[in-house]
This record gives C-alpha cells, structure tokens and sequence, in this order.
C-alpha cells in the first residue's frame, strides 16, 4: 500500500481508525465505553473492513486481543474505555509483556481540560502502564495521530514483541484536522550476522550431547519448519520452553519434551548431561528454569549460548559463553541447511531423549480413577485435526494437554507463560472467531472458568464454536497442591463450591455435557465437535488426583518425612 495524503477534513476518532486500516488491522476486541465515541462511530463506515467484537468483560476483550497476536503475528487491537475498562483489560497487558506478544490497548481517556482534577474515571495510563507495557502513552494532538499509531504498530512487533497502550482523550478525538496518513509500517528485527552464525556452528560442532532450547514469540510456520528441518538432519534433539511445544511437531524423532509445569524428571535429568545448550527465543525465565533452579545463576554449569531478539535481555539473569542477538527466523532460516557432519554421533543420545519423551506421554498416570484424564485424551488425540488450536489457562488441570497431548504446525498451543487465569476460554473464542473452520479447544479449571466462562456468549454471538473442557474438582488446584506440600491438612481457602455448569453454559447459548467416567468422554467430545456451535464438556474429577505426577496424600505423606 502506498502513502495516501488525506486533504479533507477528518475527526481525531476518524484518523485514528484510517491508522488501523493502513497498518493492516481487520480485526479489534472491545467493550464500548462513551470515551472514544468517536472511534465507534468512525468504525461504524467500515465495517465492510473491519470487524468488531464486543466482548463481556474488558478481560476477555484484551485476552482475546492478545491471542489474536499470538495466532498472527500481527498487533492484536483491543478497545476499552477510561478507568475500570482499563484497569480490567490490564491482565491482557501484562500477559503481553510476558509473554512477548504485539498487542496494541487503545484507551478512551477525560478530555484534556479536566487533567489532573481527578475527573471521573481518571487514572494517568502513562503511570500506570509503564511498568508493564513495551510503551505507554496518551495523544493529546489529532494531527500527531498517524505518528503516534505507526510508532505503536512498530514497537509492538520489533526486536522482542510487546504490548502498546495509548491513551486517547475524548475531546482530542472530535478534533477535526487535516493530515496526512503514516506509511504501512515495517517490523525491524535483528539479523543473525556471517561471523555469529560461524561462532553458533562452532559451538555445536564442538559438543557431544547438544541440547536445542525454543521458546519466545516470533516462530511462524516456515521458522518453525527450519528450525525443524536444521535438528532432524543434524540429529539434535530439541526441547521448548513453557506452552511453546508447537515449534516442533512431538513426533518428530528429535522432539525431547518441554520445560514448564509438567516436564518429566527424565528431562531435567538429560539437561543436566548435556554438554551445551543453545536457547533460541526463550528468555530463560523462573517458568522454563524451575525457578531458577535447573540453571544456575550467573554461570551456568552447562555451556550456554543464548540467541534472543533483544540484547538487553541476554545476560539478564545467566551470563552465557556466547550470546547473540537475533530474531527466532533470522537464525532458523541460516541452520536450516547447514550439515555440522555430526549426525551419526549425536544420534544415540537424540534417540534416548525422544524415546524417553514418548515413555513419559504414554505413561498411565497411576491409581484407580473414574474419570482419569490421561487416558480419555490419549484415547481422542490421534483423531484431532492437524490445525487444532488448544488454549490453555493457568493451573495444574493444564498438565493432561501438555503432558499428553500431541502438539505441531500448523497446529497452535495457546496459553498465557505469566499463569493469568481466567485467559483460556477467551482465547479459544478469539480463535474460533479468527478462524471458524479450525477446532480451538480451550482447557480451564473450575476457578478459571467462573472468571471468563460468559465469554462464550461472546462465541455465540459471532459464530463461533470453541469446545470448553472445565476440570471441576472443586478446588484451586495449583494452590492446592502447594498448600498440602507446605502446610498438609490444613486447608484453607482454597475449596470451591460450584454451582451447574452444564445449565450455565446453555444458559450461555452452548451445547453442555457432564462426564464423569473415562469411558463417556469420546462420545462426548464427538457430540460437543458436532454440535455447531459453542460446547462445553464438564468434567467432574477427583481433587486426590491433583496433577498429572502426584496426588495429595503422596503430598501430606512426603511433608510429614
């Protein structure tokens, strides 16, 4: 697209909307709100080009914008008005941030005359998202608008992605200016140079029990498929880091597991023998490390190469023997041809570690349990489409996808690093609505779903059609888990008593299942695939089971050793 010079006179809101247009967007999430007026009503002359979804909750809104750039690549936009509509859509924030997402939150903010008389709903958004955006800040000039709106769509998606929010006065936004538009912007990602490349190919040919490391934003199918193509002729097994199993398909013969909340001892054990580990994308952060506990801090005990988009982050926490600065597809695209003649050597121990990773995802999970979770999704995970989208929200029932599960391009696993429940059933509606001929089967726990299940009225509205597995054992289960490690037997806080979920969902407009026996739920979920429109599929499980690995008497009875 080339620049268009705009000579008639437009409203700030009308400008603004024009920005979004050039910059790509088709798509934004929002609950309205009388403070940007102006950008409604100037959405209201193209929405033959652009659609726009009014979700429940300002939440669900900014976690729907977010997933919309995990899925793309691209800013996901999301609107929402002064004051609470800001301070709900915050949680979106701070899972772009660490998750390293672009996401751009628009925000109607108090006309400019009443700054700092602590107006209705007033809040300085520069303040208070400063800690936790890539950059925050308000337009107080309608003719600034396609400047400021080109900068945010290139610093969300340049260098390490991230969020934007940018602070919009009302009466900035009935302005009337003539100006002209921005160019479409261009991302800017570091290269991975000649001499960095010969320094990475030295690492690995140097070593004799390589371990690959994936992680982070930026991995697009074709990055994906490199990356893939680079371990599997060199025989190098590869690892992910938390909820980015999708990099490589986990079938693939050098696919060795995840680190995050269900990783197999068996891994930590295999990171412990190998000899150098090459990162790529992933920052290292407490997730991936086991709070910083598998790596040691500030010299590893492993050789270390770390590959990040950002300089400012190599470094942050483990001082590696060599660090490079370079987006995820600079560096797939220069290994995916590259032979470091090692193969035969390294095909050994490449084996050891996928077969382990099989044996760990086969493995029942022990005990004699009605609904055992293991076994109903091994039992359903061959039949799924190659392009399914699984959303995941925080907490220990999120351990059956990961553990057994198959995941791969162009199949996506969705599900929020920084542990923010309430974020799987709106990214499974963001997906079914960004692509509604594709399956988005979202995973959330009991406490999770009561914080955004009316998103799925949302899913109703516009067509689509996630299918909702809520894990109902009547706890909070992570911190369950922790309370029986730490203080066993002494519960507190931490018990649910739910009401019908079955006749909520329909009340929501969804089809709804109970399942409480093993056995039941492949019908089931054939059912809830048939039905045409949003399902939900309650599963009532026993709280002793409280993760894959443990159960909580295991917990009491190791605490009390």
């Amino acid at each position: 697209m080339t620049q268009t010079t705009q000579t008639k006179s437009r409203t700030g809101g009308q400008v603004l909307v024009d920005q979004l247009l050039i910059h790509g967007a088709d798509r934004a999430y929002c609950v309205p709100g009388e403070s940007y007026l102006e950008v409604l009503d100037a959405l209201h002359d193209v929405q033959d080009r652009f659609t726009l979804i009014n979700a429940r909750h300002e939440a669900g809104a900014a976690n729907m914008a977010e997933t919309h750039g995990k899925l793309t690549g691209q800013p996901g936009i999301c609107m929402v008005t002064r004051g609470p509509g800001a301070c709900h859509a915050a949680i979106g924030v701070h899972i772009a941030q660490q998750d390293s997402t672009p996401m751009i939150l628009l925000v109607g903010q108090i006309a400019r005359d009443t700054t700092d008389r602590e107006a209705f709903q007033e809040v300085d958004y520069r303040a208070m998202f400063g800690p936790i955006a890539k950059w925050a800040t308000q337009i107080d000039d309608a003719r600034r608008i396609p400047e400021y709106m080109a900068r945010a769509f290139r610093v969300a998606t340049s260098g390490r992605p991230g969020p934007v929010v940018i602070s919009l006065p009302e009466d900035m936004l009935t302005d009337v200016v003539q100006v002209a538009d921005a160019r479409p912007y261009a991302a800017t990602h570091a290269e991975l140079s000649d001499s960095s490349l010969a320094a990475l190919k030295a690492e690995l040919a140097g070593a004799e029990r390589p371990l690959l490391l994936l992680g982070g934003s930026g991995w697009s199918d074709e990055t994906a498929a490199n990356i893939t193509r680079f371990a599997e002729a060199n025989n190098i097994p590869v690892t992910t880091s938390f909820r980015r199993q999708d990099i490589v398909n986990n079938l693939s013969p050098v696919f060795a597991g995840d680190f995050g909340t269900s990783t197999a001892p068996s891994l930590y054990a295999h990171q412990r023998e190998a000899d150098l580990l090459v990162v790529i994308g992933a920052r290292l952060g407490e997730m991936t490390t086991k709070t910083y506990t598998t790596i040691s801090s500030p010299n590893p005990a492993v050789r270390l190469v770390h590959v990040y988009p950002d300089a400012d982050e190599i470094g942050r926490v483990y001082s590696p023997d060599l660090g490079l600065a370079a987006a995820p597809a600079s560096v797939a695209a220069a290994l995916a041809d590259v032979d470091l003649g090692r193969a035969d050597a390294w095909g050994g121990w490449c084996e050891k570690l996928h077969n382990d990773y099989l044996t760990d995802s086969e493995a029942p999970n022990g005990g004699d349990w009605e609904l055992d979770m293991g076994v109903a999704l091994s039992q359903i995970r061959d039949s799924l489409p190659d392009d399914i989208v699984v959303t995941l929200d925080a907490g220990n029932h999120t351990g059956w996808a990961q553990r057994f599960l198959r995941f791969g391009r162009p199949g996506r696993i969705i599900g929020s690093t920084c542990g923010a429940m309430g974020y799987s059933v709106p990214a499974a509606v963001a997906a079914s609505l960004e692509n509604p001929d594709r399956l988005a089967l979202s995973f959330v726990g009991d406490g999770g779903f009561m914080m955004s299940g009316n998103e799925l009225a949302t899913a109703a509205q516009y067509g689509g059609c996630p299918i909702v597995l809520v894990f109902n054992n009547g706890v909070y289960g992570t911190i369950r888990m922790h309370q029986e490690r730490d203080h066993p037997e002494r519960v507190s806080g931490t018990t649910l008593k739910n009401q019908d979920f079955v006749k909520m969902a329909e009340g929501l407009g969804a089809h709804a299942e109970r399942v409480t026996k093993t056995a039941d739920f492949a019908d089931a979920f054939a059912r809830a695939r048939a039905a045409g429109r949003p399902a939900v599929i309650e599963l009532v499980t026993n709280p002793e089971q409280i993760s894959t690995r443990t159960t909580i008497t295991k917990l009491r009875d190791a605490a009390k050793q």
